[in-house]
């Protein structure tokens, strides 16, 4: 058991590869993908020519146009 207390951390794992996996395979098909960024605290939507930017979501609106583009994000080198 996990120090959570309700997963293992191989369960952990496997989910947090899987999450990877389809990020990379919704990429590959053309289609964005969009999450929220735990270390940045950020909405973000990423396109599949890499480009990223921050978004807002829209309650209420319909999906084709439920976010808003607020910035582009640059990424820097580490």
């Amino acid at each position: 058991m996990a120090e959570n207390g309700f997963f293992s951390e191989e369960f952990i794992q496997s989910i947090v590869r899987a999450g990877a996996q389809a990020r990379i395979e919704t990429l590959q098909a053309g289609v964005p993908v969009f999450y929220w960024d735990y270390d940045r605290k950020l909405d973000i939507m990423e396109l599949p020519n890499g480009r990223k930017y921050e978004i807002r979501f829209i309650p209420g609106a319909p999906r084709e146009s439920n976010y808003e583009i607020i910035r582009e994000i640059e990424e820097t080198a580490a």
